[in-house]
C-alpha cells in the first residue's frame, strides 16, 4: 500500500516560492533561514519529511517544526523564531544592574590587589557576595554570562582608554594665540620671505635610541623573503635629543643633536638662529612649556638680545597644537623607524644629514584645523 501523507500539502503562492528561492541561494543570509527555505521548498514539491532530514543532514522533528509552522502561520513567518522560545531569564534585571554596578567600581576598593577586573576575578566576587547582596540568582554564575552581560551593558572594565585632562584654565585663549599665528602664516604666500619677521615651530625629541645590530641584516631575496631579516638581539649606545625648529614660511629646518637639553642648549640654539636671520628680524617661536625655555638662563639671554625673539607658548596638554610634531612624526616613519648605528656619534651624524636632505626640497607645512572658526581680534 502506498505511503499517505497525513500533514497537509504546503501550497506556495508564486511570490513566496520566488523569495525562497532566492534565499535558499543566497550567500550572505543566516544558516537557519537558509536551511528552514530548503526545507519548505522540498516539502511544496512532494519530498517527504524523512528525505528532507536526511538530505539536509538533520532530524525529522526539525523538519516538521518547520513545516507546521509554514502551514499554520504562512512561510515567511516559518523563516524567523517565535517569541517566547528557550527557558526564562533566571537571573533578574536588578541582579545584573548590580552585577555592572561591581564591575564600574575598581577591585582595589573592594580588598583586592588588582587594579582592573578580570571576567575570572569578577565572576567569583559576584557569586561570593551575590546572596548577601539579595542577588541569589547569581550564585550559579558563569564568566561567559558576565561578558555577556557586560558586553551588553557596553562596560569593559578590563581595558583602558586614555584621555587628556584640560590643566590649564588659559588653555582656549593660548590655544587661539597660536592659530593666529598658524593664520598669518596661511596668508603669507609660499616660499615668501621677510625681513622683519621669521615665524618657526620649535620642539625637543628626546629619547632616540642609538641602536646597534649584533648580527648584520639580511637584504631582501626575490622568491625567498620579500623583506630586510634582522635578529632580534641589539646593543644599546644611549639616547640622543633633537632639537629642531622649522620655519613656517620657508620649510627650512633648523637643528642640532645633543646629549641633553637644559636651559644651555636651548640658549645655543637660540644663539645659532640669531646668527642665521637678519638683524633686523623679530623671531616669533611657537613652543611648549618646556622648564628649559623660560628659566633664568635663558631669560638673562633673552635680556641680551631685546625685541629679538617673540616666544608663543603652547597651552599645557596641548603640545599637539605645535606644528613642529607634523614633521617630528614624519621623520620617525621615513628615518627613525628601524634605524641601525654603531654608536651615538654616527646617530647624530645621520640625524643632521637627513636634516641636511630635508632643506635641499623643504616642505612647508600648513596648519588648517580651526582656522575656519577662528574669530578675528
Amino acid at each position: 500500500m502506498p505511503f499517505v501523507r497525513r500533514r497537509a500539502k504546503l501550497v506556495l503562492a508564486l511570490e513566496a516560492e520566488q523569495a525562497l528561492l532566492a534565499l535558499s541561494q543566497a550567500r550572505t543570509e543566516s544558516v537557519r533561514r537558509v536551511e528552514r527555505a530548503h526545507m519548505m521548498l522540498a516539502y511544496a514539491g512532494g519530498e517527504s519529511v524523512s528525505s528532507i532530514a536526511r538530505r539536509l543532514g538533520t532530524n525529522r522533528p526539525k523538519v516538521e517544526r518547520c513545516i507546521d509552522k509554514a502551514l499554520e502561520l504562512g512561510p515567511m513567518v516559518a523563516l524567523e523564531d517565535l517569541p517566547g522560545r528557550g527557558r526564562p531569564a533566571s537571573i533578574t534585571l536588578e541582579a545584573r544592574a548590580w552585577l555592572v554596578s561591581v564591575a564600574c567600581q575598581k577591585p582595589k576598593e573592594l580588598g583586592y590587589a588588582h587594579e582592573l577586573w578580570t571576567t575570572q576575578l569578577l565572576t567569583k566576587h559576584i557569586r561570593t557576595h551575590c546572596v548577601e547582596a539579595g542577588h541569589p540568582s547569581l550564585r550559579q554564575l558563569g564568566r561567559g554570562t558576565v561578558s555577556k552581560i557586560l558586553t551588553k551593558s557596553a562596560v569593559r572594565p578590563h581595558k583602558i582608554d586614555y584621555y587628556l585632562e584640560k590643566r590649564d584654565a588659559q588653555f582656549e585663549a593660548k590655544m587661539a594665540q597660536v592659530l593666529h599665528v598658524y593664520r598669518e602664516v596661511m596668508l603669507t604666500k609660499d616660499g615668501a620671505t621677510s625681513s622683519s619677521l621669521a615665524v618657526l615651530s620649535y620642539d625637543e625629541k628626546p629619547g632616540i635610541q642609538a641602536i646597534e645590530n649584533k648580527a648584520p641584516d639580511l637584504p631582501p631575496v626575490p622568491g625567498k623573503h620579500p623583506c630586510v631579516s634582522r635578529d632580534y638581539e641589539y646593543v644599546r649606545h644611549g639616547t640622543m635629543t633633537l632639537m629642531a625648529g622649522i620655519d613656517l614660511l620657508t620649510g627650512h629646518v633648523h637643528g642640532t643633536v645633543v646629549d641633553r637639553h637644559r636651559s644651555r642648549e636651548f640658549v645655543a640654539f637660540l644663539k645659532d638662529l640669531d646668527a642665521y636671520y637678519q638683524p633686523s628680524a623679530k623671531l616669533r617661536i611657537v613652543l611648549d612649556n618646556h622648564s628649559a625655555h623660560i628659566s633664568k638662563e635663558t631669560r638673562t639671554y633673552l635680556a641680551s638680545v631685546p625685541n629679538r625673539f617673540e616666544f608663543v607658548f603652547t597651552p599645557k596638554h596641548g603640545s599637539w597644537l605645535n606644528l613642529i610634531e607634523m614633521f617630528f612624526s614624519k621623520m620617525a616613519r621615513t628615518l627613525l623607524r628601524g634605524i641601525r648605528v654603531t654608536s651615538k656619534q654616527e646617530l647624530k651624524e645621520r640625524i643632521l644629514k637627513y636634516l641636511a636632505e630635508v632643506n635641499q626640497a623643504p616642505v612647508i607645512f600648513r596648519w588648517k584645523y580651526g582656522l575656519d572658526s577662528l574669530s578675528v581680534v
